[in-house]
């Protein structure tokens, strides 16, 4: 159900159609998803609407981590700081902030150890509503909307990867002889309509089985952690001190997302709470994400000349961090809440945590035991 009147995704819809004509008649999917999300004042990360919140009743779509539990952002400030230390940097870089409760949580907890932290945030809507959250934090804030040619210190990013535009293939016929399409979004009678071309693209790794296959290759992702490489190491060459990266999400390495049985792919939208996998309905009233391959992510750091500081689940990670400790003071629906953190039936083995830094690489507090390196 709409939240709002159809003027939003009327004009969105419109915008689309646009790019479809402009296009000759066929949009890629991840153009589409960009529109869909990011276009200006219009698109599901660019428009006024509530996102974030516990219950729907509060007209949001989704909860995030931060939000669930104040643990959260509490326990990451354990790695956190000792990346800071271990890079010998004062700064904090958060991308897609969201409602700025992660970024109140690590400010309060890390204290004078941060004395700069930038949020990288495309949505005006968003960055407002951060503002008013962190105004104890005022004077440490700054807000860009993209990134300076050299960086150093500590990014952190929860629920980003998974938010950027992802291309669709389909396989048609199975492996055997099957011909690979890239999925996109025309026009069928005057409504938006999957279609798909045959492409040259193709997943990373065979995949074997006599059925069609749905999945998503993930350019743009990889493409901003080599991009996030290279302005790391830019500083660390011009003499400054480089840094130190934790992404967390839901996803699996490469192995994993590639399996046969995953044929239908991972793109899924957030509305109200509730999953659907109808992207092309109720433009810029619903989230649209696919799982991140943490795979392509670790190489794309790598290939950039990024270290990999593990991999692992995020209740390993959490645990690792002190999760635990932080619960014995909690209250008892607090520590329920954070008990849905590293549940496996819930947040605890979906999302994963993948670290890197520049240079030569530490004994990371978040990877000291459970770390999956190995499976990447």
């Amino acid at each position: 159900m709409s939240k709002e009147p159809d003027s939003l995704t009327t004009a969105l819809h419109k915008l689309v159609l646009r790019a479809i004509e402009g296009a000759g008649g066929w949009l890629p999917f991840d153009r589409f998803m960009a529109l869909a999300l990011y276009a200006p004042g219009l698109g599901y990360y660019a428009n006024p609407l509530p996102k974030f919140g516990l219950l729907p009743e509060s007209g949001s779509d989704f909860v995030t981590a931060p939000e669930l539990s104040p643990l959260f952002g509490r326990t990451l400030a354990a790695q956190v700081g000792e990346a800071l230390q271990a890079t010998g940097t004062d700064e904090v870089w958060e991308f897609g902030a969201g409602s700025g409760a992660l970024a109140l949580q690590l400010l309060d907890a890390l204290g004078p150890q941060v004395r700069r932290y930038t949020i990288v945030d495309l949505s005006g809507s968003l960055r407002a509503r951060q503002q008013a959250s962190l105004a104890a934090h005022a004077g440490k804030l700054a807000w860009v909307d993209q990134l300076p040619e050299a960086m150093q210190g500590v990014v952190v990013g929860n629920e980003v990867l998974d938010a950027m535009p992802v291309k669709l293939l389909a396989r048609h016929g199975g492996a055997a002889g099957g011909v690979w399409h890239q999925r996109g979004v025309a026009l069928q009678d005057g409504a938006l309509a999957w279609a798909d071309r045959p492409t040259d693209l193709r997943p990373p790794i065979a995949v074997p089985g006599p059925h069609d296959y749905l999945t998503e290759i993930h350019p743009q992702a990889e493409a901003f952690v080599a991009t996030l490489a290279e302005r790391l190491l830019a500083s660390q060459a011009s003499g400054g001190k480089g840094g130190a990266a934790f992404f967390i999400d839901y996803g699996f390495p490469e192995r994993e997302y590639y399996h046969p049985q995953r044929h239908m792919g991972t793109v899924m939208c957030h509305q109200g709470h509730r999953v659907d996998g109808d992207p092309l309905a109720e433009l810029g009233h619903k989230d649209i994400t696919a799982h991140v391959n943490f795979s392509g992510i670790a190489l794309a750091g790598q290939d950039s000349g990024l270290n990999v500081l593990g991999y692992t689940s995020q209740a390993r990670f959490l645990l690792n961090c002190g999760l635990v400790a932080g619960m014995d003071e909690a209250s008892t629906a607090q520590r329920a809440n954070a008990l849905k953190l590293v549940n496996e039936h819930e947040m605890g083995e979906l999302f994963k945590v993948i670290g890197f830094c520049t240079g030569q690489p530490w004994d990371a507090q978040g990877f000291a035991a459970g770390d999956r390196s190995h499976r990447l």
